[in-house]
C-alpha cells in the first residue's frame, strides 16, 4: 500500500470517525509499514488536504458540471488528494496524481466513478493558472467564515492573515536538548551522525530545529534520551518560571509531560515535580518519557486539576497550569481544529477558572503561579487572569523574564502568535503569591 491509499484511508477514517488526522495518520502509517519516504509524502498530503479543504472546494466547484455537494465522499476525499497534488506539490508529476486518484477511485468509490475523477482532474492540469483565485479569507486559507471573525476580534490588528497562512504551513521539527544527559554541540554531532541535519533555533536556547529526520522514534539518540520534541513556546511558559534546584513545583496539566520535562532540566534534576493528568491512560506516557529521559525527580499520578487535594495546600514553590483550551494556536499541528463547533469552546473560560482557582492553593506564600494555554482568545486568556487577580488580591502580576527577541513587555504575559515568534499560538502569564 502507498502513500496515496494510506492518505487516502486517514482522511476517510477522520471523517467516519471524526478523529484527529495526526492520531489516525500515524495510525495508518503504522498499519500499513510505510518507510520513511512515503510516510513523510502521507503525512505532508493527509495534512495538505485538511488544511486546505475549503481552497480545493473553491477549485473543485468550478471543475465539476455537477453539484459540490451531490458528490460521494469518498470520491470527493479522492478529488482532494489529487488536486492538491496538481495545485501545490511541485514535484509530484501531474499525470502520476491523475493516474492514482483514478486507481483509488476504482478501489474506493462507487462504480463508474473513476472516469468522473480522470475528468475532472484532467481538466484540472489543463486549467492550471486559468481557474479563478480565491479572495476571501474562508477559502483563500480554508479556514470556516466563523472562526476567521473570531480571530478577527481577537488578534492584534494587521496579523489576522499572519496566522492564518502559518496555519497552513508545515512546522518545524523542534527538539529540546536534554541538558541532564547531554549539551547542544554534543547532540547536533549525533544527529548528524544519525543523518540527521540540524539548526539552532532562532531565540530559544538548547534548542534545534531538525530536518531529514524520518521517524524520530527510530532514532538512536531518540530512544537514548537525548532530547525530546516540544515546542519553543510551551518551553518558554517554563522557563518564565525561573525554577531553581531544589524546589517543589506542580504541574497540574501535564500529559505528554513535556512540560514537566522542562521544569526538570531547568531544575538541574533536583527537587521535586509533582505531575498530574485527568486522563488515567496519559500517566504511563508522563512516566515512559521521563525514564527515557532519565529523569529520576518526577512522579506522575492521577488528579483532576479542579479537585482540591487538602495535602498540597501552600506547599508547592511553583504551579505549573497549562489549562485545557480551544487549541485554536496548534491548528498548524492540528488541522481539524478549524472546523471543530465554536460553540463547544464558549464554556471553556468556566473550567479554566475552576481549574485556575484551585491550583492557586497549593502556592507557598511568595510562591510562582504560572497560567498558560495554546489558544490565541483573550476570553480564554488575558480575561481569565484578569478575573484571577480580582477575585485573590494575594497575587500579583509580575514581567515576564523573556529572550532579548521580546523586549518591552512589562505586562506580565505574553501571547506568541504563529508567523509572528516561530512558535505555536500561546498565551503565557506569571503570578506571585505574596508574602
Amino acid at each position: 500500500m502507498g502513500a496515496r491509499e494510506t492518505a487516502l484511508n486517514a482522511l476517510i477514517a477522520c471523517r467516519m470517525e471524526q478523529g484527529w488526522s495526526n492520531a489516525v495518520l500515524k495510525k495508518y502509517i503504522r498499519r500499513d509499514a510505510l518507510d520513511a519516504r512515503d510516510a513523510a509524502l502521507a503525512t505532508r498530503l493527509c495534512y495538505g488536504v485538511v488544511q486546505n479543504r475549503g481552497k480545493l472546494d473553491f477549485y473543485l466547484a468550478q471543475l465539476l458540471k455537477g453539484s459540490l455537494k451531490k458528490l460521494h465522499p469518498a470520491v470527493r476525499d479522492i478529488l482532494h488528494l489529487g488536486l492538491y497534488q496538481i495545485y501545490e506539490l511541485d514535484k509530484i508529476p501531474d499525470s502520476a496524481a491523475v493516474n492514482e486518484s483514478v486507481r483509488l477511485a476504482r478501489k474506493y468509490g462507487p462504480a463508474g466513478c473513476d472516469k468522473l475523477v480522470n475528468g475532472v482532474l484532467r481538466n484540472a492540469v489543463r486549467t492550471k493558472g486559468v481557474l479563478k483565485e480565491p479572495t476571501s479569507y474562508e477559502d483563500k486559507y480554508s479556514h470556516p467564515a466563523e472562526l476567521v471573525a473570531l480571530l478577527k476580534t481577537a488578534l492584534p490588528k494587521g496579523t489576522l492573515e499572519s496566522v492564518l497562512k502559518a496555519d497552513n504551513e508545515a512546522p518545524d521539527t523542534v527538539i529540546q536538548v536534554n541538558t541532564l544527559k547531554t549539551d547542544m554541540g554534543s547532540l547536533v554531532k549525533r544527529l548528524e551522525a544519525e543523518g540527521v541535519q540540524s539548526r539552532p533555533h532562532c531565540w530559544m536556547e538548547n534548542c534545534l530545529v531538525l530536518s531529514g529526520t524520518g521517524s524520530l522514534e527510530q532514532l538512536p539518540s531518540f530512544r537514548e534520551g537525548f532530547y525530546y520534541v516540544q515546542d519553543p513556546a510551551s518551553r518558554l511558559s517554563v522557563l518564565c518560571a525561573e525554577l531553581k534546584p531544589g524546589m517543589a513545583v506542580l504541574d497540574c496539566c501535564a500529559a505528554p509531560g513535556g512540560k514537566s520535562f522542562a521544569a526538570a532540566m531547568a531544575m538541574g534534576g533536583q527537587g521535586s515535580i509533582t505531575s498530574c493528568d485527568v486522563h488515567a491512560h496519559k500517566i504511563p506516557l508522563i512516566e515512559s518519557g521521563a525514564a527515557r529521559l532519565g529523569i529520576s525527580n518526577l512522579k506522575a499520578q492521577l488528579q483532576d486539576a479542579s479537585v482540591f487535594v487538602p495535602n498540597w495546600e501552600e506547599h508547592f514553590d511553583a504551579v505549573i497550569v497549562d489549562a485545557p483550551c480551544s487549541g485554536l494556536g496548534i491548528i498548524r499541528k492540528k488541522p481539524d481544529i478549524r472546523y471543530r463547533d465554536l460553540k463547544e469552546t464558549e464554556t471553556l473560560p468556566e473550567l479554566q477558572k475552576q481549574i485556575l482557582w484551585n491550583q492557586a492553593r497549593y502556592v507557598k506564600k511568595g510562591g510562582i503561579l504560572m497560567y498558560s494555554t495554546c489558544t490565541l482568545l483573550p476570553r480564554e486568556n488575558e480575561d481569565v487572569v484578569h478575573a484571577f487577580l480580582k477575585a485573590h488580591p494575594e497575587f500579583i502580576l509580575e514581567k515576564l523574564p523573556l529572550p532579548e527577541e521580546f523586549p518591552g513587555n512589562e505586562t506580565g504575559y505574553l501571547t506568541l502568535l504563529p508567523g509572528r515568534h516561530d512558535t505555536d499560538g500561546f498565551f503565557i502569564s506569571r503570578m506571585r503569591r505574596k508574602s
